[in-house]
């Protein structure tokens, strides 16, 4: 309550706010003597460590898109060097006025296709990999502008949850959208593309010939679940979803550039700063890291 003073008084005065406070709380609050001995007082070490850490729990929520909630500013600020308690954080939090961003559900964007899809489904919803490229997954979303209707596609590897391939065009055509995703997905891999699964929704867009041929030339399995069901592309539509929920309904949108602008960063953000809860809060570049270097010890003789 002293804050909330503090916030008021030169607006109100400090005794007119203190006869209030006394007359609408339970058994009277305090009166402008208790609140200028209060503020004479010194700063206790706990309160000055307090405003410290809040001042830093702002500067990270801030830099990772707001999105932040307890654990992963629990992980975060513990990787900042601060040595702090996962409870000692969600006070901080509430007296800081921070909170983590709530996902909401994701639209369905991909066109279904009239003729039978005769692609097995490789994946029967286990979304695991034990290396990169072993695994992709993909889907379709949409970002509502000022100048009409947008369209981002990504593919994820399922080991690193690494986006590597993604693109944003004002059409959902194949050619314009998620092949050149898969494009820079294939660019980006290089050469280990050996038993790579891509997995996918039974969308148009997926079951195109230009698609298929395309994961043939580099020797890629098609993969689909069932048709109608989430739950087979599970992955790939919680990517769609937290880019929804951590970029997208934080700002009206104006144009296909601005959204493409801001896509490229969050991706980069994702791929190289973003705590991940099913890395163990870590980052998909440091996942990817750590097989590197694991590889590396294995192959090299002792």
């Amino acid at each position: 309550m002293i804050a909330y003073i503090d916030e008021y008084r030169d607006r109100f005065g400090v005794e007119p706010i203190c006869r209030v406070l006394g007359v609408s709380l339970e058994g009277g609050f305090i009166t402008s003597r208790g609140y200028r001995l209060a503020k004479s007082r010194p700063a206790s070490a706990r309160s000055i460590r307090d405003r410290i850490l809040i001042d830093e729990l702002k500067k990270i929520h801030t830099k990772n898109y707001s999105v932040y909630g307890v654990r992963k500013m629990w992980h975060a600020v513990r990787r900042a060097g601060w040595d702090v308690g996962r409870d000692q954080v969600a006070r901080l939090m509430r007296i800081g006025g921070i909170e983590g961003v709530r996902r909401g559900r994701a639209p369905i964007t991909t066109r279904p296709v009239q003729e039978v899809d005769s692609r097995p489904d490789l994946v029967n919803r286990q979304f695991k990999a034990s290396r990169p490229n072993q695994l992709w997954v993909a889907d379709i979303t949409y970002v509502r502008t000022l100048s009409g209707f947008v369209y981002t596609a990504f593919v994820t590897d399922v080991y690193s949850r690494k986006i590597v391939g993604w693109a944003t065009r004002s059409s959902m055509k194949t050619e314009a959208l998620p092949l050149e995703a898969l494009e820079q997905a294939i660019q980006g891999a290089k050469d280990t593309l050996v038993d790579l699964t891509h997995h996918s929704d039974h969308g148009s867009q997926y079951t195109s010939v230009a698609y298929n041929e395309k994961l043939a030339d580099y020797g890629i399995k098609p993969s689909t679940g069932s048709v109608g069901d989430s739950y087979d592309n599970a992955l790939a539509e919680a990517v769609n979803g937290l880019y929804k929920a951590e970029l997208i309904y934080s700002q009206p949108w104006f144009s296909l550039t601005e959204v493409e602008f801001a896509t490229l960063n969050w991706v980069h953000w994702w791929n190289h700063e973003r705590l991940h809860e099913a890395l163990g809060y870590k980052s998909p570049a440091e996942i990817i890291d750590m097989y590197n270097h694991t590889r590396v010890s294995e192959l090299t003789p002792v």
